[in-house]
């Protein structure tokens, strides 16, 4: 059975008391209520070894927003896969469209990332997705395609055990569009069928890929009701206690 799976990603939001007071709220919350589904939120840098400690014990898992893609040395301001881990986090999100847009990285440089955090022990949320120009082309297979291929296609069956996949229509984040349920089950049956055809069908049956695209308790139950979508990787509703709450319920 393929994990069903709501993760949060904070992205350049919260202090850090901001950040240790919702990790709190939605402890409790999720204590009284047990989850119905895998719950990991992905908070700044500074957040990760306070925040652990809050976490650690609970059903809620912990990651990172990214993580540099060189091991270690003098790269001032970069963090490691290995200095992720060690704060107590368990996952790091990698090929963000927000990384790949305002970072310049390339699929090359999300190939050694990947590469560092699997073999650091870190589960990857893989993000995967297209702008708007390329979906109004009707090119958006092509690119999801290749944001595949290109970055993950040299791992091992094993490795890729350890990814999770993130959908994200670029033109559905922080613009209030929402891709339709059923733009969504498309792309992420395409991304199963190329799964399938470079791993095997056993590991296109087993990897969770996650929608990522302005999800929000109100059309999070119709996008997961969908086959191939097992999830939803949360931006802006993931900084209210309640709103992610209401998007973790629509599995029950």
């Amino acid at each position: 059975m393929r994990k069903k799976i709501v993760a949060g990603n904070w992205k350049m939001n919260l202090n850090l008391q901001e950040g240790v007071a919702l990790a709190n709220e939605l402890k409790e919350a999720l204590a009284q209520e047990k989850p119905n589904c895998d719950v990991i939120i992905c908070t700044p840098f500074i957040h990760l070894a306070t925040v652990a400690g809050i976490t650690e014990g609970t059903v809620i898992g912990l990651g990172a927003e990214n993580c540099a893609d060189k091991e270690k040395g003098a790269y001032t301001g970069e963090v490691s896969a290995a200095q992720v881990k060690s704060t107590g986090a368990q996952y790091v999100i990698l090929g963000h469209s927000e990384r790949r847009a305002y970072y310049g990285e390339t699929a090359e440089i999300l190939k050694e990332k990947t590469k560092l955090a699997l073999a650091n022990g870190l589960k990857v949320i893989f993000c995967i997705g297209e702008v708007l120009e390329e979906r109004e082309a009707n090119k958006q297979n092509e690119v999801v395609g290749a944001q595949l291929a290109d970055s993950l296609f040299d791992l091992t069956a094993e490795e890729l055990s350890n990814v999770i996949l993130a959908y994200e229509p670029v033109w559905a984040i922080g613009t209030g569009k929402t891709a339709t349920a059923e733009q969504a089950q498309d792309m992420h049956a395409f991304i199963r069928g190329c799964i399938a055809g470079n791993f095997g069908e056993q590991a296109a049956e087993e990897i969770s890929i996650l929608y990522g695209g302005s999800c929000k308790p109100s059309n999070a139950k119709e996008i997961f009701s969908k086959p191939d979508v097992d999830g939803g990787l949360i931006g802006g509703a993931a900084l209210k206690c309640a709103d992610f709450k209401g998007i973790i319920d629509a599995w029950n």
